[in-house]
């Protein structure tokens, strides 16, 4: 069985897909409305194209 490869999505690309501005995804993360993946040190997000794709349905 194939395992299904998920899409990240840089914070920039979320926020334009759903039209917002980055810091309202950042909001958003902390409130638990869109969780991000953390993937580094610095603290960059990324977001599952899943997750987007939810959030506008």
């Amino acid at each position: 069985m194939a395992k299904k490869i998920q899409k990240l999505l840089k914070i920039r690309e979320a926020a334009e897909i759903l039209s917002v501005n980055p810091e309202t995804l950042r909001r958003w993360d902390r409130s638990g409305k869109l969780k991000a993946i953390i993937i580094s040190k610095r603290g960059d997000r990324r977001y599952k194209q899943e997750d987007i794709e939810r959030i506008i349905k």
